[in-house]
């Protein structure tokens, strides 16, 4: 019901949509303007059209686990979103959300990978170069660069965009009513697109001849589509949980935890990147305990912004949270495909 009741609002804002849309034609042309940026070493962008939730940080992961598994050296370039400072820096494992973003943060701890952030990933890239050369110097050893949500970031040039597309980006409209933040044919900018492998009809709708502008243009995807699985890692819990999240696509998770046979006591939807206060533990622990959970589950991604308050939940009320893992289908052959498209090229030096 909620969600219907959103859908309905936002279509509210329908006549807004040439606004942006004109915004964003302004944009395009700024940017033909000013040619992107080349670092050294390439470039690979994971992105998507909407305006969150489609799985670009699982993916990042899984692509830099893969590269590494390839003894190649792997960072990432993010902007860090939500961080209160504005530096250059490369994010500290150890540090806090406020500081990093709660994505990099989350990156970072779990690959291991040096992770930079800057509102222009350019600059992010150089101060990664500058770390690496040495090491990079040694050891003849070539770097990838990810571009965690990079594929409207195009200051920065890279040499594979990958783009991430499931069946509500088909049928979605651009912001502000929709989730949009480009049409769907931006699509054609890019090198591979992921799609989920549970749904079918989204690969098959881009194989076909589809519209792609108000004047009837036509057109179809001819290259590579990585179908990608989704799992969910739930730790034991034994009685029924309450969950929370503050991510773009909430009923994600919790179809995710249902489906995994958990009893949802309660379940508590934030705002994308919320910053948790206590107050807002307090009242979560409050309504958990009148409806008789035993535990709090949320995402990874939300207990990493949670920083120190996730040690203020009792023993009576424990918190864990599940992780979200991206596993590409025949994933041997799209590294190697992905490595051998980096290598070589004249503006960097074989991987």
């Amino acid at each position: 019901m909620r969600r219907k009741l959103l859908f309905s609002a936002r279509r509210l804002l329908l006549p807004l949509v040439p606004l942006y849309r004109l915004a964003l034609a302004i944009r395009e042309l700024r940017l033909l303007a000013a040619p992107a940026r080349r670092l050294r070493y390439p470039v690979v962008s994971i992105g998507n059209l909407s305006t969150g939730g489609s799985g670009k940080t699982p993916l990042t992961i899984a692509l830099a686990r893969a590269l590494l598994q390839r003894g190649i050296r792997v960072d990432v370039l993010s902007r860090g979103y939500g961080r209160q400072s504005q530096w250059i820096d490369r994010v500290d494992e150890h540090g806090v959300a406020e500081d990093f973003g709660d994505e990099p943060l989350l990156i970072a701890r779990v690959t291991g990978v040096p992770v930079y952030v800057s509102t222009q990933r350019y600059d992010a890239g150089l101060l990664a170069e500058e770390d690496a050369q040495p090491i990079s110097e040694q050891n003849h050893q070539s770097i990838v660069h990810l571009l965690d949500d990079g594929f409207q970031h195009r200051q920065l040039y890279r040499d594979v965009d990958i783009l991430l597309l499931n069946h509500e980006d088909l049928t979605d409209c651009l912001l502000p009513a929709g989730n949009l933040r480009e049409p769907l044919r931006a699509f054609q900018r890019a090198t591979v697109l992921a799609v989920p492998a549970d749904e079918p009809e989204v690969e098959q709708y881009l194989r076909e001849i589809i519209p792609i502008d108000r004047n009837s243009e036509t057109s179809r995807w001819i290259g590579p589509i990585w179908r990608l699985r989704r799992t969910m890692e739930i730790p034991a819990v034994n009685g029924p949980v309450g969950a929370f999240c503050g991510i773009a696509r909430p009923e994600q998770f919790f179809a995710g935890l249902e489906a995994a046979g958990l009893n949802l006591a309660v379940r508590a939807a934030f705002p994308d990147h919320h910053r948790y206060t206590p107050r807002d533990l307090e009242r979560l622990i409050a309504f958990a305990s009148v409806a008789g959970a035993t535990a709090l589950l949320t995402t990874e991604k939300d207990l990493v912004r949670l920083g120190k308050l996730a040690s203020a939940f009792p023993a009576s009320m424990p918190i864990a949270a599940a992780r979200l893992h991206i596993e590409i289908e025949d994933q041997t052959a799209a590294i190697d495909w992905l490595v051998k498209r980096l290598t070589p090229s004249p503006s960097h030096p074989p991987l």
